[in-house]
Parts: structure tokens; C-alpha cells; sequence
């Protein structure tokens, strides 16, 4: 018997009037017409359902920490860290649990079920390593988490930093990460790649490093990532994350580094809300956006992804856990606004975090997971215009949160009673 059947869906490759039947946790069938008797219907009604959102860039230890101990008033990346430095001696183990599973929480009903975690490991205790192995082990039936070992105070530059990223590694850790920018000087920041890189090589892992997160357009970490990538042949296990200083970097220079990056099998990740909120802060007028060359980097054949990378912690002051407000700034910052483009974004959002990851089972096809997310929305890109209401969240074939429709109720004389925002979608071709 079919557990769950959703019918009449449009999928994100534009397919329409399909249904997915789900059994046993999986896809069994998706193809128009499904015949069977099953748990529970639910009648797509023409709207988008889509696999999970997922974010491959989040700061889990830090999220819905505003306040603790004070405000950025800056608003500065260097005050952030030197921020989360004064609340790091503050944190106790059942405090970033307690916070990391309300996030959690939040996630689920965005449909957000897939989720990479950078964790300090700069703290001698691991308090915050071992507070995030508890929160993946609690979560696993409804998120997917991993997590990576990453020296917020650097590499080299914070004394026991190499020690405790073996220890968090060691304790089922599953990424090696980094902040090579943030190192004493430049030399130091390709030292810590190359020691890094061969960390990731020895023991067969990913790597994602924080790479160039500043405005300074001489940062050259990320070219040091795709050398040592693909020197240790690791390629396709590598992300570079922010990336920001390719916005000011010169295009001569962008122009050989792309295809390097291509050649290597290095991803990139973009913190669009993130990015435009920290970058910049030291221009007057013109200010730079700061969001990496991701259009440029789509022509390359670069997997391209969009993280949350922040929640109310000390670096950023908002956030509702929604990869579809990420995508929403990163098309408006990119300026992605051809139809393929925003189609690009809810994509950016969907199935390149979830290809970084290297997610077992994602997608909606037979013997996929039945992980699905139906939206309020016609299709992908109406899903990014709208923000889209989330009406159900599917997890291994179970409905785990469900949302009433948004509607708006009217009292104009000749005009509708009810508003639908998902019905102004225009029937644009392409």
C-alpha cells in the first residue's frame, strides 16, 4: 500500500500534473495518473513540490545567540568574531542545544531539511563540537546534519587551534574547515590551506573553507584552495565559502581564476544576505555589494550554492531560517533576473547545496528519499518571487509540518473577497 500520494504536482523541471506516490520512506513512482489507494492524499493542486531546501553554510553554535553579551554596533565581520570571542568563555553545553534545536525547529517548518554547520573548535572545552554531535544526533530523523570542524580564531594563528580540530575530526566531526583570511598574514593563510587540504586528504574527508571573506581585492586564498585541490586530487570534496573578495578583484585576474576553479572541481558558496550586510562597511560611496561572481561562475560550470550562513547571532541581526528569502537576495545582489537565472536561484537553494553535500537520495525520482516540500507557488521561480508559504513538509514519506494557505480577506466594494499572492503568478514563456 502507498503511504502518501501527492497528486497533480508541477515539479522544478516544469514537468506538470504529476504524482509521486511514496512507500517505505521512498519514491516508488512519479508520472501523471498514479491509480492506487494510499494512506493519505494530498492534492497538490497544480503547485510546485520540490526536494528540501538546504543550507550548506550555517553557524549553528552562534544562531538565535542576539544580544549575548552585547550588540555589534558596527555591524563588521571583525566585531562579530571578536563578539562571539566574549560569549564563547559564556556558552554552556545545554544552552547552544537548547538554541540549536528552537532553530531547528524553525527549519522544518521552511522546509529547510538538510544543513551544513561550521563549529568552533578554537575552544579548548568543544563545548560547542560536542553540543552539535548531541543536536545531529537528536535531529537525524527529520534534518540531515553535518558538521565542520572550524578554527573561527585561525589555523595557525590561535594556539591549540590545530590540536582541537583533530580532537573535533576525531569525534565524528565530518568536514575539515577554515579562515584563511584570517590568519597573521598572507603566508600563514596558504600554510593553513595546504596543512588543512592535507588534513581533508589523509583521512578522506570533504573541505570547506571560509576563503577571502573581506573586501580586499589582493585576497588570493581562494587560488590556493583550488592548487592544493588539485595537487591532493580532491576534487569535488572542496567548497570554497563567501568568496566576497572576487567582487573587487581585478577581471583579468577573475578571468584566469575561474577556470582554474572549474578545473579543479571547487564549488563555490555564497552568503547573499550575509555577504551584503557585512561587505562594504569601510566604502563610502560607491558601495560594494561584496556577493561573489556567481553569474560568472555559472558560465564556468562552477557548482555554485546560496547559504543562511547566520540567525540572529553576532553577525547578523535577522533571519527566519528561509532559504527562499537567501535566494531571493542573492538573485536581487547578482542581478539574475532572466527567467533561467531565478530559475538558477531556487536551484541555488535545492540541488547544488544538496550536490556540495553529497546528499544520499535527494531528488524526486524512484528510489529517491520521500523528502518533499509543497509550495504555494506555480513554479520554482514563483516559489523565489513569493517567498512561498510551505504548506507541507514531507520527511521520509511523513508529513512533519503543514501551513494553511496564505490568503488576504478584502472589503472592497467590487473587488475579490480573497487575495491569493500565488495566483498573480504571470504565464511568462520559458
Amino acid at each position: 500500500m502507498v503511504e502518501l500520494l501527492i497528486t497533480n504536482a508541477t515539479l522544478p523541471d516544469g514537468r506538470t500534473g504529476m504524482d509521486i506516490a511514496c512507500v517505505g520512506g521512498t519514491i516508488k513512482a512519479v508520472e501523471p495518473g498514479i491509480n492506487v489507494t494510499a494512506g493519505e492524499v494530498i492534492d497538490a493542486a497544480g503547485r510546485l513540490v520540490a526536494p528540501p531546501l538546504v543550507d550548506c553554510h550555517f553557524h549553528m553554535d552562534a544562531t538565535l545567540s542576539l544580544g549575548l553579551p552585547r550588540l555589534n554596533e558596527s555591524g563588521t565581520l571583525l566585531e562579530g568574531i571578536a563578539l562571539w570571542g566574549e560569549l564563547k568563555p559564556l556558552l554552556t553545553q545545554e544552552a547552544v542545544i537548547e538554541r540549536a534545536m528552537r532553530y531547528c525547529d524553525l527549519a522544518v517548518s521552511q522546509g529547510l531539511l538538510a544543513i551544513r554547520t561550521h563549529v568552533d573548535v578554537c575552544d579548548d572545552r568543544l563545548l560547542a563540537v560536542e553540543a552539535l554531535l548531541e543536536v545531529k544526533r537528536r535531529i537525524a530523523p527529520y534534518i540531515d546534519l553535518q558538521l565542520v570542524a572550524f578554527p573561527q580564531d585561525g589555523y595557525l594563528r590561535s594556539p591549540t587551534a590545530a590540536a582541537n580540530l583533530e580532537r573535533a575530526l576525531d569525534m565524528g566531526v565530518d568536514i575539515v574547515g577554515g579562515i584563511p583570511h584570517f590568519e597573521r598574514t598572507m603566508a600563514d593563510g596558504a600554510e593553513s590551506v595546504r596543512r588543512l587540504c592535507e588534513i581533508a586528504e589523509k583521512r578522506g574527508l570533504m573541505v570547506d573553507l571560509h576563503c577571502d571573506e573581506s573586501d580586499d581585492p589582493l585576497s588570493r586564498h581562494i587560488e590556493t584552495l583550488v592548487y592544493e585541490t588539485q595537487r591532493l586530487g580532491l576534487g569535488g570534496r572542496v567548497a570554497g565559502s563567501h568568496l566576497t573578495s572576487m567582487h573587487s578583484m581585478d577581471n583579468y585576474y577573475v578571468s584566469k581564476l575561474l577556470p582554474l576553479m572549474a578545473e579543479a572541481g571547487v564549488a563555490a558558496i555564497a552568503n547573499p544576505l550575509i555577504n551584503i550586510v557585512l561587505q562594504g562597511r569601510h566604502d563610502t560611496y560607491p558601495k560594494r555589494r561584496g556577493q561573489t561572481r556567481i553569474p560568472e561562475m555559472r558560465k564556468h560550470g562552477i557548482i555554485a550554492a546560496f547559504g543562511q550562513d547566520c540567525v540572529m547571532d553576532p553577525w547578523y541581526s535577522l533571519g527566519t531560517a528561509d532559504m527562499l528569502d537567501v535566494a531571493h537576495m542573492g538573485l536581487h545582489v547578482g542581478q539574475m533576473t532572466s527567467r533561467e537565472a531565478m530559475r538558477f536561484c531556487f536551484e541555488a537553494v535545492t540541488t547544488n547545496p544538496a550536490e556540495i553535500m553529497g546528499l544520499d537520495g535527494y531528488g524526486i525520482a524512484p528510489g529517491r528519499n520521500a523528502d518533499l516540500v509543497l509550495f504555494q507557488a506555480a513554479d520554482a521561480i514563483e516559489a523565489v518571487r513569493l517567498r512561498a508559504r510551505r504548506l507541507a513538509v514531507v520527511r521520509r514519506g511523513k508529513v512533519i509540518a503543514r501551513s494553511e494557505p496564505a490568503t488576504s480577506t478584502l472589503t472592497l466594494e467590487g473587488r475579490p473577497a480573497k487575495v491569493d499572492p500565488a495566483s498573480y503568478a504571470p504565464h511568462a514563456a520559458g
